[in-house]
């Protein structure tokens, strides 16, 4: 299945092998910009515009709680593989820890960043850590035990749109997509930028690696293109096109070797 939230404030899910529409329903009269399977409950989640996060069941698309998560548009979900955590942050510029088992409550909330939060990843080898990313040109990484970052990363020249994590051996990386039309490849342990990939001619919205068997960082941006880059050497080894206007988000599917990227214009599944 691919989860889609559109500017129209609804949301979709489709299937991939039968290409069909499989669920659909209004979740605000305002743009939905955030939206996550929660898949071991079952469940959906949303963060649009009007501050609600919401929650519904994914079978029968039944809406079960919604309340004002944030104070501004919220940007960004991220779930957290084992614990019953979800992550949100907003144009608030703060980051919210909300837990399900305790009605989602709101167990923690972090603040640092200067400007809106477009983007939150939990760390895969650690995931008690994760990072953030603002128009405040910074990435932070935090932990779930304090309210303050452990540390900042700077060198975007303007706001950054998202965050990914990616391991390599024993290595675990960031990587992120600015304002600034770049993509940065960042050490975690080091604390430092080791590369800095280029070739978009606009905003880039969305930057991940997509897993062992696809040796490609995959970016997307405003300049409606996707970019392929070598893994191993980081050269630009291909550009596509795909006709759908601007590139807003990149999904890896699961145990595949294919990807899905939301653009203006729609869905494009790409398989390698």
């Amino acid at each position: 299945w691919v989860l889609a939230s559109l500017f129209n404030g609804s949301v979709f899910v489709y299937s991939l092998e039968s290409k069909e529409t499989l669920k659909e329903f209004k979740a605000s009269e305002l743009p939905v910009r955030a939206a996550r399977f929660i898949a071991r409950k079952h469940l959906i989640i949303t963060g649009a515009d009007d501050t609600n996060l919401s929650i519904y069941d994914y079978n029968t698309t039944k809406i079960i709680k919604q309340w004002k998560g944030h104070t501004d548009f919220i940007r960004s979900i991220a779930v957290h593989p084992n614990q019953p955590l979800v992550l949100s942050s907003a144009d608030d510029f703060t980051i919210k820890l909300w837990d399900w088992d305790q009605e989602w409550a709101n167990i923690q909330k972090f603040e640092g960043h200067t400007h809106y939060v477009m983007g939150i990843a939990f760390n895969i080898m650690d995931p008690n850590t994760f990072a953030s990313v603002s128009l405040d040109t910074t990435l932070k990484v935090w932990g779930l035990g304090s309210p303050n970052p452990h540390f900042t990363l700077e060198g975007h020249e303007k706001g950054v749109n998202s965050v990914d994590y990616f391991v390599e051996g024993d290595s675990v990386y960031l990587i992120s997509g600015s304002d600034d039309w770049s993509v940065k490849l960042w050490d975690h342990h080091n604390k430092i930028c080791v590369s800095t990939l280029k070739g978009h001619k606009n905003n880039v919205s969305a930057a991940c690696f997509l897993n062992e068997s696809l040796p490609f960082i995959v970016s997307g941006g405003e300049d409606e293109s996707v970019l392929f880059f070598d893994r191993n050497n980081l050269l630009l080894v291909k550009t596509m096109y795909l006709g759908l206007g601007r590139v807003w988000t990149i999904g890896h599917i699961i145990g595949s070797n294919s990807f899905v990227v939301g653009c203006d214009g729609g869905i494009c599944v790409i398989s390698i």
